[in-house]
């Protein structure tokens, strides 16, 4: 079913689950499915089950395409977190022509990025679902920065090591 770009326009949390299903946005971003949920208008943000509470159990429903492309960059953090361990793994497993000190090092300093972005990860999806929840402005990221700094002192062995080996 294609949806009816009219619907999202006028999208309204409050709307019952049929208007969704007529207007073909179906259940995304709530919980549940048709099978499970009750045939009341209940609202499903009062549902029980939804975890975090800190962040589910504030303010009111957002539009859910907002809530999807906050779940879109989050998942881009966990990729990027991924990406950093399997470099991480590959600096310390790999023959490289550098001191193993620095192997090492840059090995461990590629982990700890990578914790740092999963981290970020998840602090940034709460923080800007718990905003877009209670109508506030988005907020900053204070983790950015740390996290460029990490990743420019690997860059930075790399190529001095490249350029000295």
């Amino acid at each position: 079913m294609v949806p009816d770009p009219s619907c999202f326009a006028s999208y309204d949390p409050k709307m019952d689950d049929h208007e969704l299903v007529a207007c073909g946005a179906g259940l995304a971003g709530r919980v549940g499915t048709m099978a499970t949920m009750e045939s009341t208008s209940e609202h499903p943000a009062s549902a029980p089950r939804r975890w975090p509470r800190s962040v589910y159990g504030v303010g009111t429903e957002p539009d859910p395409r907002f809530s999807l492309a906050n779940e879109r960059t989050f998942l881009a953090w966990i990729r990027t977190t991924l990406a950093m361990l399997a470099a991480a793994a590959a600096v310390n497993v790999l023959d490289l022509s550098m001191p193993e000190s620095v192997q090492r090092a840059t090995a461990g300093l590629l982990a700890f990025v990578s914790l740092a972005c999963a981290i970020q990860a998840w602090r940034g999806w709460a923080r800007t679902e718990r905003a877009m929840r209670q109508n506030l402005p988005l907020p900053s990221s204070p983790t950015n920065l740390p996290l460029a700094i990490g990743v420019g002192l690997v860059a930075i062995a790399i190529i001095a090591i490249t350029l000295i080996g």
